[in-house]
């Protein structure tokens, strides 16, 4: 799949170094999109692609003076991707009440401060901003009820910033399934288990982090000019309801 063209815009991609963030930071690379990958930390590794480097920088996007300060810093932004976030499997009856309300405040607060202070950087022409969500914000999420609370309201909160800022900048979001990358393991075990687990998937595989970039460089392209507090979904086609299954084994094994 062919990116967009967005030569001469910016783009900053939050969690931009690893996983999903990597694939985003490099669509935009290949778009001709100058990107600044934002994480706590430096990779040993920045984004590459098309010959070209993404720019890093260090930023906590949980911190607002912080995150003020780096919008500050740039010349312009055209485009903001909130892809930072993430969770431990952690049922809410366990874990101290605070460690959920750092993953709502990661995966909620934090691109809400984001999306205010780069929107004050963006261009009269115009400008996007794309939210990354999950499944989990629309489906039962047992294990990490903080995280697909955040991530329904993110979906809210696109909605609504889609209309406070409009024609000016669109906001959309990226509702996603499972994602195949790096660290794949630690959610879902080894090889055999991901494997396994992709079975369970219509398209029969998890989406590659650069199905997801390109994805992303689309909505913040022309091409997606009339799309703007949407939410699309990529997750190649869900999951197979649990009841055919059990359907399909009383019919087998009748008791």
């Amino acid at each position: 799949m062919p990116v967009p063209e967005l030569t001469g815009k910016v783009a900053v991609v939050t969690g931009g170094v690893r996983g999903v963030g990597l694939g985003i930071s490099r669509a935009f690379l290949e778009a001709g999109a100058e990107v600044v990958a934002v994480a706590r930390r430096e990779p040993d590794r920045l984004p590459e692609a098309a010959g070209r480097t993404a720019r890093f920088a260090s930023l906590d996007v949980r911190d607002a003076s912080a995150a003020r300060a780096f919008a500050e810093s740039l010349d312009r932004v055209d485009v903001l991707v909130n892809n930072a976030g993430g969770t431990p499997f952690l049922p809410l009856a366990e874990g101290d009440p605070r460690t959920h309300a750092k993953i709502i405040e990661l995966n909620l607060t934090a691109p809400l401060i984001m999306s205010k202070v780069m929107y004050e950087r963006m261009p009269p022409a115009g400008g996007a901003v794309i939210m990354i969500s999950s499944v989990s914000a629309t489906r039962p999420s047992p294990g990490s009820a903080a995280y697909g609370a955040a991530k329904a309201g993110l979906e809210s909160m696109a909605a609504s910033l889609a209309v406070e800022w409009a024609p000016r900048v669109r906001v959309n979001a990226l509702k996603l399934g499972m994602v195949r990358t790096e660290q794949s393991h630690l959610h879902y075990g080894d090889e055999g288990g991901v494997e396994a687990i992709e079975r369970t998937i219509p398209v029969q595989r998890m989406a590659f982090p650069d199905e997801v970039g390109r994805v992303c460089a689309f909505l913040a392209s022309p091409l997606a000019a009339y799309i703007t507090g949407a939410t699309l979904t990529m997750h190649g086609g869900g999951e197979r309801p649990a009841f055919l299954d059990a359907a399909t084994a009383n019919k087998e094994d009748p008791k």
